[in-house]
């Protein structure tokens, strides 16, 4: 992906909410399993780590290698995921 994409999507992502959050239990099964879901019906999407900012960054790495998505942007607590879903 190009920096002008990334640049559109993160325009974009400014105005969601997060709609994962990645609490004290860390990064589960289930947690991937909502992130799975969140992507294939909003293809962009916003997750909120609530860990240290080492832990975060390998979080978002895990994220994007398990589930196949590119990361766009991390400020913070929060992450900003995409990925396209052909079936739309």
């Amino acid at each position: 992906m190009n920096p002008a994409d990334k640049k559109k999507l993160r325009a974009q992502a400014h105005t969601l909410k997060p709609v994962v959050m990645i609490g004290q239990s860390g990064f589960s099964p289930a947690v991937l399993a909502e992130i799975e879901l969140a992507l294939n019906s909003h293809e962009l999407i916003k997750v909120k780590i609530r860990a240290e900012r080492d832990e975060r960054k390998r979080i978002s790495e895990k994220i994007c290698v398990d589930t196949g998505a590119e990361l766009i942007q991390g400020i913070g607590q929060i992450t900003v995921i995409y990925r396209l879903n052909p079936n739309k």
